[in-house]
């Protein structure tokens, strides 16, 4: 299992296939096996996928908080020097949508394209969240993990998502390690980052999907994210909340694909 050091932090990474590379970025205390409905149909279509967890997630080390939206795309960059890639079309969801961005501005000579989902430009500025579908904090903090998962059901899929689904997600999470230090110095990154103002700076082929019921991370934050970078392109994805891959997984890779073969 490959593992690379970036300034002390151990990561965790791994390559499939081969043909153009495509870095995906996960968000928020999810680690790289979230892209389990990804991952086939972008090495079906003939393309190199480089994946990795997160500090503080996963495989990868948890050191202590807390964590810059900035340092952890200097992880990513990182990870692409570990396998050999100058340039990647660069895909981040959440969390990894704001990492993808930093990534973007920082390093621009690194990213060929840039598929933004489900995410913001800030974390304390951008449209927040529908509270009224978030489980009270108080009683979720109380229970089991698998039963805390359940009651972010509302806030994270659209109603109609099958949940069958759901389960499958469940199933995947419940594999992968996950700490609360590890959770609030990832939050904390999120809360004291903005990419607002600099959007306008990003010069690559850019695609922004976006859960018409995201109620996370409401539309909004997507749309705007696309009105201020040049020739960005925005697709409103119907009955999706805010993780696209299980609520709307065909069409969500197969816009990606799309993208790619007329970008790439």
């Amino acid at each position: 299992m490959p593992y690379i050091v970036n300034h002390g932090v151990r990561l965790y990474w791994e390559a499939h296939g081969s043909g153009p590379p495509v870095l995906l970025i996960m968000g928020l205390r999810y680690t790289h096996e979230m892209w389990f409905r990804v991952l086939p149909r972008l090495l079906q279509a003939g393309y190199r996928a480089i994946l990795f967890d997160n500090r503080g997630v996963g495989r990868s080390e948890c050191p202590r908080g807390p964590y810059s939206i900035r340092g952890m795309a200097k992880d990513a960059a990182a990870v692409l020097d570990a396998a050999g890639v100058d340039a990647a079309h660069v895909a981040g969801a959440s969390m990894g949508g704001m990492i993808a961005q930093e990534l973007t501005l920082e390093c621009p000579h690194r990213v060929r394209t840039l598929m933004l989902a489900c995410t913001s430009y800030s974390g304390l500025l951008g449209k927040k969240p529908h509270w009224r579908y978030c489980p009270n904090p108080f009683t979720w903090s109380r229970l089991p993990s698998d039963e805390r998962e359940r009651t972010m059901k509302r806030l994270l899929y659209a109603e109609t998502t099958p949940a069958e689904r759901v389960e499958e997600d469940l199933a995947v999470r419940s594999n992968c390690v996950s700490t609360s230090r590890g959770l609030y110095a990832q939050f904390t990154a999120i809360l004291l980052w903005s990419s607002y103002r600099r959007l306008p700076r990003i010069n690559v082929p850019t695609l922004v999907l976006h859960g018409a019921d995201d109620h996370l991370l409401p539309p909004e934050n997507g749309r705007r994210i696309a009105a201020r970078i040049p020739g960005a392109r925005f697709h409103l994805l119907p009955n999706a909340g805010h993780l696209l891959t299980t609520d709307q997984p065909g069409l969500t890779v197969q816009l990606f694909l799309d993208f790619l073969k007329e970008t790439g």
